[in-house]
Formats: C-alpha cells, structure tokens, sequence
C-alpha cells in the first residue's frame, strides 16, 4: 500500500549533526533550507538486503591503468578495459572466477537494468567498452538479451550515443522521454514519487521511470567521473537518482540549490534503492568543469581508471576529491566554495564559460546527506580502498 513521510529542517540539522564531517564539507555548510519538505509514494516494500549500500559498504575497488584510454585520441582499449573490468569485478566478490563474481549479482531469472550516463556526449559518457563488457557478463551469467535493458531518460543522448552497434542483438535500449522537454510523461510510474515544492514550481512530482519500478529486477549503475554546477560531481548517486526519475532540474535554478537533499532521497526510494546491487563507475575519462555535460574537450581529463562497489556513498566521497583536486590542479575554485563572491546568478550564463565563477552554490554535502540516508558510508576514515594497477 502507498505510504508517504515527510522531513522537516530540524530533523534534518539533527541527521547532519550526526554525521562524520570531512573537513571540507565542515567548511561548508548547508544553508537553513537545504532540506525542503518531501513525501514519498511507492507500494514497494524494501528487500530483507538493499542493493544500496549492499553487501559491502565502505569499500572500493579502484583499477587503474596508463594503457586504457589514449589522451591524444580518447580512444579506450578493450583489451584492457576487459581485463581492468575482470580483475575489479573479482577483487569485489573474492571469487576466483570473474563469471562467479557476476553471478554474486544477478541470475538468470532477473530483468537487468544497466543505467548509463549520456548527458557528457561526445566526450565523457558511459563508454562503450564498459557498457558492453556489462552485457557480455549478465548474459555470460545465464540472462537473455531480451531481459537486459541499457537505458537513460532521454533518447535523443542514447541516439546519439549510439550503444546498438556495440551490443549482441536482442539487448534492449530504452528512454522514458524524447528529450528533456518534459512534453511526454508516458514513461513514469504515475503511482511511485516523490512530491516537493522547492521554488513554488507548478509541477512538484518526481516520478520514477515505469521501466524501474514495473519491470527490472536488477539495476547495475555506470555513471562517470563529472563535475556538476549544482551538486559539486555526479557520480553514482545522481547518475541513479537523477536518471530514474522524471521532474528533477527544477530542483536548482537561480544561483540555489535543493540537490543537497534530493539526490540522497530520490536514491533511497524504493524499489530503486533495493534493486540496484552494483555500481561501476567509469573513469577512463572525466570533465573537471562545466559538468554534466563535455561538448568540447576544454576541460576533459583522463583519470584511467574504473571504480567497483555496491555503496555509491563511498564511491561518491572518492569522486569528490577526484573532481575538487583536478580542479585545484587547474587552479579553479574549490566544489566546497560557497563564497557569494564567486557566484553569478543568471540562468542564461554558459555553464563552462569560467571555472573561477559558480552559477549556483554547489551542494557536495549531498553525499554526506545520502549517508545519513542509509544508503553508504561517507567517513573517509571507515572506506577501504584496494588499488589495482595494471
């Protein structure tokens, strides 16, 4: 049956209290109404286990590589990002076998949901080498192609993405929408949302994709390493959250932002949060500004690396500092920098035009928020990182 709750802003200062503060974000705090109230609507009950944060909170395996992506071309190898997938995939589970490692998550009888990240095309994008090692193994495992689904909100990014030719046949790709034009609805659950009113919009429901709540068993995140204006980076959290649910740009706008709290909850709504038991997250490319998007290559970078957890929270704070130390490299200001003087507010400005001016006051303390959700572990100090190089 349908059930909803609500948080206030004093619930939410005792949440925050609570938690373990980097000292960045202890820099940072979040402004009084960073937490406006929500109700949320689903049917679906947890599982005994959720996917988020899963079987092994706290913990990443990262696999590096010089060899994975060339810089001159940003052509990736798929030689190597196989074996870089093998052996993180491996080092996760502690199976000796990188087919029993994918069998820890799904089985034949499961509808496997991939959620990709299209928004950076041409640059920077779940890429293709990822995505369909993602297939080999979920069909490896004993799933149909007609029970694998690659899919994102917008079709006109997986058009131009193009994952078809890369992919066995059969394997299904799917949008909820034409565009991020808001025109068509069909492809939301009318029945499972989240309900808020953040600038006195006229539409305040976030619905959740159909694809999600009525027909996946099994949800494998793929986002990438990207800053974002509005919430510091989006990695794992956003990627799953944001790409899930209908509605959801309206929560930044004018120089505020309400993503500090809205990523964790859309995250935590079920059935996403239970269904959705692995997170990869690519980083054989990245864009340290002007994020989520990367139409040209002024501020690509190439970490060479892929991030394997089941908790997004703990993937997520490594990405943080994986964006902000890039960006202090470059010597632009901090994703922690709240200062008015580094704030632009027009809605018209081009995101990337300077990496020293902010068009909104980023929120990176959403992740921490995401924590107090249950949904990972945000503690620097209690994640356990195993590098792999390769």
């Amino acid at each position: 049956m349908a059930g909803g709750w609500a948080m206030d802003r004093r619930a939410f200062v005792r949440l925050l209290a609570a938690a373990p503060f980097t000292p960045a974000l202890a820099q940072a705090p979040a402004s009084p109404d960073a937490a406006p109230k929500v109700r949320i609507v689903t049917s679906y009950p947890p599982a005994a286990r959720p996917g988020m944060p899963g079987p092994h909170p706290g913990r990443v395996v990262a696999v590096r590589s010089d060899r994975c992506v060339d810089p001159a071309t940003s052509a990736a190898d798929d030689t190597v990002v196989r074996e870089m997938m093998a052996r993180g995939i491996s080092a996760l589970t502690g199976e000796r076998t990188v087919g029993a490692a994918w069998r820890r998550f799904v089985q034949p009888a499961d509808v496997v949901g991939i959620k990709v990240n299209c928004g950076g095309h041409p640059w920077v994008v779940s890429s293709h080498e990822i995505v369909a090692e993602v297939v080999r193994q979920v069909m490896a495992a004993g799933v149909p192609a007609s029970q694998v689904y690659v899919y994102e909100r917008f079709q006109n990014q997986l058009d131009a993405v193009d994952y078809a030719p890369h992919l066995p046949p059969g394997v299904q790709i799917v949008a909820a929408e034409t565009a991020n034009r808001r025109a068509d609805n069909s492809g939301y659950d009318p029945a499972t949302y989240v309900e808020a009113d953040f600038f006195g919009e006229e539409d305040t429901r976030s619905n959740m994709m159909r694809l999600v709540s009525q027909r996946l068993t099994k949800i494998i995140n793929v986002p990438n390493v990207k800053d974002h204006g509005a919430t510091g980076a989006t990695g794992c959290l956003k990627n799953i959250a944001y790409g899930s649910f209908s509605n959801v740009a309206r929560t930044h706008h004018h120089g505020r932002s309400h993503t500090l709290s809205f990523v964790g909850t859309l995250a935590s709504v079920e059935p996403l949060r239970s269904r959705t038991v692995l997170q990869i997250m690519d980083g054989l490319r990245g864009v340290w500004h002007g994020g989520p998007f990367a139409p040209t290559r002024r501020y690509v970078f190439y970490p060479k690396q892929i991030l394997f957890g089941t908790d997004p929270v703990a993937i997520d704070r490594l990405l943080l500092d994986i964006i902000d130390d890039k960006r202090r490299a470059e010597g632009a200001i901090s994703i922690y920098d709240r200062s008015p003087r580094y704030l632009k507010m027009d809605d018209g400005v081009a995101r990337d035009a300077d990496p020293n001016v902010n068009i909104i006051i980023r929120e990176p303390g959403h992740v921490e928020y995401a924590a107090t959700l249950g949904l990972g572990v945000a503690d620097k100090a209690r994640i356990k990182v195993e590098d792999i190089a390769l």
